[in-house]
């Protein structure tokens, strides 16, 4: 049996205070039903623990699909989520995969926190998938290996791109530039030929999904890659 550490952001507003975010729920669900069809042993964890906020746009008819609706109607599974485990607990438990999922909510608790950072080190160095979607590739931008380089330099990697900001209507919200941070650590950076269209890529252990249409694909491609 795997197992799966899925990390998700404990962030419900916007530094502006403006607007709502949190979550993007089909890069939890996607991957979270894929594992369990599987029957692996699931943990979903947060920086805090606790309750974990639901970005509202990701509930909106017309990207909320079947999968995520059914989990999101799902009382088991939000008592689950709304009790995911602290980042402290789970430090030293031993996954076979370490997943992060998006929202733009990760833009403000994933990329500076040392103890994620720390996680993600040590499951790459013991040669263990690293897997990241959307605005949850921001949690591996400042990660640094042994011998003091990012963890993504040279890697090809994905990651939701400056464009897709300006369509999403987020970019006086969000705190940086993600696919600008991604170029200046090092990594290549391949973007999906149309926009908000799906893109996963891999590289060795490190699978990356561009942006929620990629959701899909990216558990497959996950579950694929671990039962190898």
């Amino acid at each position: 049996m795997k197992k799966i550490l899925l990390i998700v952001t404990n962030v419900s507003m916007y530094a502006s205070g403006r607007l709502k975010t949190g979550l993007w729920l089909s890069e939890l669900t996607h991957i979270y039903h894929s594992a369990k069809q599987q029957g692996w042993e699931i943990t979903i964890a947060s920086p805090k623990g606790g309750s974990v906020p639901i970005d509202p746009e990701s509930l909106k008819p017309l990207v909320l699909d079947k999968i995520s609706k059914d989990y999101y109607g799902s009382p088991a599974f939000m008592d689950e989520l709304n009790h995911s485990k602290t980042l402290e607990e789970i430090k030293n438990t031993s996954f076979d995969c370490v997943y992060l999922a998006g929202g733009h909510a990760t833009m403000y608790d994933f990329p500076d926190n040392t103890l994620l950072q720390t996680i993600l080190k040590n499951q790459f160095e013991s040669n263990k998938m690293v897997a990241a979607i959307c605005h949850g590739v921001g949690g591996l931008i400042n990660v640094k290996l042994s011998n003091g380089e990012y963890l993504i330099k040279d890697k090809s990697m994905t990651g939701f791109d400056w464009f897709e900001e300006t369509i999403a209507r987020r970019k006086k919200e969000v705190p940086f530039n993600l696919e600008a941070a991604i170029k200046e650590r090092g990594a290549n950076l391949i973007k999906a030929f149309i926009p908000m269209t799906s893109n996963v890529v891999v590289d060795g252990k490190l699978i990356t999904g561009q942006n929620p249409f990629s959701s899909k694909e990216m558990a497959r491609v996950v579950m694929k890659e671990l039962l190898q």
